[in-house]
């Protein structure tokens, strides 16, 4: 009789029989996982990559949109890139073995937009290939190393470069993902015609510097300037890793200009952030813009150190320098700047201060710095023998490349070594080429001068042509301050200075500028006593002839100086012009010349009681600012006038008189109405219109 099976049993057979099957599927998927690998190895080692040459050419030149070719042999072996790379530049996968590639006479031309020539070539170039990353249609390269490179880079105009790789990744279905670069001996050469440079940086590799791998000498032109220097980088250029800062340093000289940095770079390839020590020096701070395309002022020598940090998106670029001390000239001069891109234009904002401005450095702003500095600062004119306003023309072309709200003191003012003015203050503001001075105020010998000037850069009536309109008011200035270095003036009774200016003008010099001026100019001083010796120790020799011409050499007591000038395209004419002492009242009458630098007063003295004066004559003072004459009817009276008095002849008439004169309203003469006059506020026409008169 047959055994028959029971449905239990037959339950636990078909159990084993599917345990079984299962088994088997997973030895076999487990067999095919290490047989794939094991495969890819084989096939990797042994398969001819030359034959793969052109797929890869080819796919290559697709995702940078340029020629690219391994000319010579490719082989591919399979190891780590930790032995290829110092201890502390690994990472954990850099000990994981990946395909690599090894190609000889490797090239990679311009766009097509470019001349035709090679952007790059290398004798030997070798790679890390992700081949998982194949089967997305990307070329993922974990590390890329060279040897012997030489990178050509070419600039034509601002918008046409070989450096940038812009691709339309709809035209394209492949894309290229390079993490890091390892830099050995080689040549980079960089030809701008933006900059005008033409440099070539020697690479060479470091083998006993624990923190750079690779140097590099500079040398060519740049901007038309010899350039010079060199450098140091890590070995491994990291372009994808947030988080591994790349240390570099450079120091660089183009001319007389240095731009020394020290520090950290973050995602090279994007320049994410900087965190550098930056020097900068030079003979003028605006020869930087050929650098960085900063507007900065024009100045004599200079010299900063600072941190310069940066965060770089890809829409806006904020940079700042802070805590930068340094000099310009004899002053110091710190503080912090930022720079911001973004906008409209990028704009420089910030605070910057003095402790000490020597007033000779703040000449060059102007264009009133020697020819010897002009020189030195590479200044496109320099000033004409005879002339004594400055011709320099202002660079208004720049106004439009930046905006800037920067805010400058200095605590103390030096000039001549002896005559201080304090607490110079002023709110610089640039707008769509419009540079205001809102206000610009210093202290001056216990009183104060301010000032409201607006320079429109954006007009175009000519070359760099400038619409400027200033206020100047200045009060209580106390003429015993004035000169503390004269022990006479303090002994004697000397009073204050007050006057108004308001002027408006075209043009792109301070010379073009005062020559098209139009405004008014008040002035007025109140009792004090005055003398040839007091002028004399003041420097003051116009005025120091003038007086002892009239009086002697005598002390003369003053009740009043009150003058009233009118100003139009360019010639400041007396309408009312009064000094009144106790012996006489003095008028005088003229105009200057702004254009043409000329002066021509007459100075009248009328006695007030039956006195004999030494001189009953009318004086003159006439010529050239640099040099003017004192004459009176009969003869010519040969002066020597230093520059200094004949801008301050040329600023107003009796500028020699006023710092030593004190006056008050006089009972017997028109001082009083001349005192009402000069209070009343001076108007100016906009500019390019004419002062009726």
């Amino acid at each position: 009789m047959a055994e028959s099976t029971t449905p239990a049993a037959s339950d636990a057979k078909s159990g084993r029989k599917n345990k079984i099957r299962k088994h088997k599927l997973l030895l076999t998927i487990l067999g095919i996982a290490i047989a794939l690998p094991v495969l890819a190895v084989i096939f990797i080692l042994t398969f001819d990559w030359n034959r793969a040459r052109p797929w890869i050419n080819t796919r290559v030149s697709d995702a940078i949109d340029r020629p690219f070719a391994i000319r010579g042999n490719l082989q591919v072996e399979w190891e780590s890139p930790a032995k290829t790379m110092a201890p502390a530049e690994r990472t954990w996968r850099d000990h994981i073995p990946w395909p690599y590639l090894y190609a000889n006479d490797v090239y990679v031309g311009n766009p097509a937009t470019m001349p035709v020539r090679d952007m790059a070539s290398v004798r030997q170039f070798s790679f890390s290939l992700n081949p998982f990353a194949l089967l997305h249609k990307t070329i993922h390269i974990p590390l890329l190393r060279f040897e012997s490179p030489r990178v050509d880079l070419l600039r034509l105009d601002p918008t046409h470069n070989n450096w940038t790789f812009k691709r339309n990744q709809e035209e394209s279905r492949w894309k290229l993902d390079l993490e890091r670069v390892v830099l050995t001996d080689g040549v980079v050469h960089i030809k701008d015609a933006v900059t005008k440079a033409d440099v070539t940086a020697q690479v060479r590799t470091l083998d006993q510097d624990p923190k750079y791998g690779v140097g590099w000498t500079l040398s060519g032109t740049y901007n038309g300037a010899p350039v010079k220097g060199g450098g140091k980088a890590g070995a491994v250029l990291s372009l994808k890793q947030q988080s591994t800062p790349y240390p570099i340093q450079a120091d660089m000289r183009s001319g007389k200009t240095r731009i020394a940095v020290e520090g950290t770079v973050t995602r090279p390839s994007k320049l994410a952030a900087l965190d550098l020590k930056l020097q900068l020096a030079g003979p003028s701070m605006d020869q930087l813009y050929y650098f960085t395309k900063v507007l900065l002022p024009t100045t004599g020598p200079f010299s900063t150190s600072g941190r310069l940090t940066g965060t770089l998106g890809e829409d806006s670029k904020r940079w700042v320098y802070d805590d930068f001390t340094g000099k310009v000239g004899s002053s110091d001069i710190g503080g912090r700047l930022e720079y911001v891109t973004g906008g409209k234009r990028p704009k420089l904002s910030g605070n910057v201060r003095s402790k000490q401005l020597v007033f000779a450095d703040l000449a060059p702003l102007i264009g009133a710095d020697s020819n010897a500095a002009k020189q030195e600062r590479n200044a496109d004119t320099l000033q004409p023998a005879g002339k004594v306003l400055p011709v320099e023309e202002f660079k208004t072309e720049r106004w439009t490349v930046l905006d800037a709200d920067v805010r400058y003191a200095a605590d103390r003012i030096i000039r001549d070594k002896t005559l201080p003015i304090s607490k110079l203050s002023t709110h610089l503001k640039m707008q769509d080429a419009v540079l205001s001075l809102e206000p610009l105020e210093f202290g001056m010998a216990g009183g104060t001068v301010r000032s409201t000037i607006r320079l429109d850069g954006s007009a175009r009536e000519g070359k760099n042509a400038i619409r400027a309109t200033a206020k100047v008011a200045a009060r209580k200035i106390q003429i015993k301050q004035l000169f503390p270095q004269i022990e006479q003036i303090q002994q004697a009774t000397v009073g204050q200075i007050n006057g108004d200016a308001q002027l408006s003008a075209v043009g792109n010099s301070v010379a073009s500028l005062l020559a098209k001026s139009n405004g008014e100019l008040k002035a007025l001083v109140n009792r004090g006593t005055v003398s040839k010796m007091l002028l004399e120790m003041a420097g003051l020799n116009v005025g120091n002839i003038i007086i002892t011409k009239l009086f002697g050499d005598k002390q003369v007591q003053l009740n009043c100086v009150a003058a009233d000038f009118a100003v139009t395209d360019g010639i400041a004419k007396t309408r009312s012009f009064v000094i009144d002492t106790e012996e006489a009242l003095i008028t005088v009458d003229g105009a200057i010349n702004l254009a043409g630098e000329q002066l021509d007063l007459r100075i009248n003295p009328q006695t007030k009681a039956l006195r004999i004066f030494s001189l009953r004559s009318p004086l003159y003072v006439r010529g050239p600012f640099k040099k003017p004459d004192v004459s009176i009817d009969k003869g010519v009276l040969a002066l020597k006038a230093g520059g200094a008095a004949a801008l301050a002849a040329a600023a107003a008439p009796v500028a020699a008189l006023l710092p030593l004169i004190n006056a008050g309203p006089g009972e017997d003469s028109d001082c009083a109405r001349l005192v009402a006059q000069a209070r009343e506020k001076p108007t100016a026409p906009p500019p390019g219109k004419t002062q009726r008169r």
